[in-house]
């Protein structure tokens, strides 16, 4: 009877295995493509994050979180005051690290508790997500609000009608429609959202040619041609105010205006990137071409 080991030859049995063993390790470490067509959001605030934003208090330096009104507790993002404090015109700013031109940008947030003492009457259960702000680092000292365009976030009082998702207009000019528009701020067609319930908000921004507000999947309000410009902002520095610039990406910030505020995520899709097909990081639902980002 011949022996298994008399049959086949032992080095040439190694070398073939050997071979086989390679050749599987190549096809398990082929890099599979990534779908073109998934969604990559970005989580601006995922409970964690904390070192991404910096905080810009009127009359305090960047990076001083003025009496700890910036609060990261129970993975929140929150905004909150003493009950000894009094509001004195300290308007507050939280800047993100980076800078935006086309994306899409969603958030989930609260009002809660009682409005800071002496509070502005129209800041009652009021923020915004400030959207193309000028670079942090140009702010003046004394500067209440970011050159910027405001997704105006409002809470219902239980009984009115009150909009979200509204458009105020810190520093800049849009175009509604047609027209040149000069007020500061403009109501959405939203529903009101009253109580403490959470609310999640939606925009899409491309660029200076067009920005949306959603709710619920609606648009409730849109506008284009962001320009800087108007009023309703002091003590901003000459060199930062260049009247009549498009606005077309800029820095996003969330506000400390008096009243508290949590904020459960802030997520981003940015809408600009690699647009070669051949390219291993192509997505398809880009918009602005960044060809520099591209992977081979």
């Amino acid at each position: 009877m011949m022996l298994l080991s008399q049959r086949f030859n032992t080095p040439s049995l190694f070398s073939l295995l050997s071979i086989c063993i390679i050749l599987l390790l190549g096809v398990s470490c082929q890099e599979t493509p990534a779908d073109p067509n998934k969604e990559e959001w970005v989580a601006l605030f995922d409970g964690a994050n904390y070192a991404d934003w910096t905080p810009k208090f009127k009359g305090s330096e960047l990076g001083e979180n003025y009496k700890n009104r910036f609060v990261y507790a129970d993975s929140l993002l929150s905004v909150r005051y003493a009950e000894t404090d009094s509001f004195g015109g300290d308007f507050g700013h939280l800047f993100y690290k980076k800078k935006f031109s086309h994306y899409k940008l969603k958030a989930t947030y609260r009002f809660v508790g009682e409005q800071m003492k002496n509070g502005p009457g129209w800041a009652v259960r009021n923020n915004g997500l400030m959207l193309h702000c000028q670079d942090p680092k140009t702010l003046g000292l004394e500067q209440d609000f970011p050159i910027s365009l405001e997704l105006q976030l409002l809470g219902g009082n239980g009984t009115d009608a009150r909009t979200t998702a509204n458009l105020c207009t810190p520093g800049t000019n849009v175009v509604m429609g047609d027209t040149l528009f000069r007020p500061h701020c403009v109501n959405s067609n939203s529903k009101t959202y009253h109580g403490d319930q959470w609310v999640e908000v939606e925009a899409l921004v491309l660029g200076d040619s067009l920005v949306q507000h959603r709710m619920d999947g609606e648009v409730v309000l849109e506008f284009n041609n962001p320009t800087i410009g108007g009023g309703n902002v002091a003590g901003y520095l000459e060199s930062a105010f260049e009247e009549g610039r498009p606005l077309k990406e800029g820095y996003i910030s969330i506000q400390a205006e008096t009243h508290p505020i949590d904020f459960k995520s802030i997520e981003l899709l940015d809408l600009c990137g690699c647009m070669d097909e051949t390219a291993k990081n192509y997505k398809s639902y880009y918009v602005k071409a960044d060809n520099t980002t591209c992977i081979y």
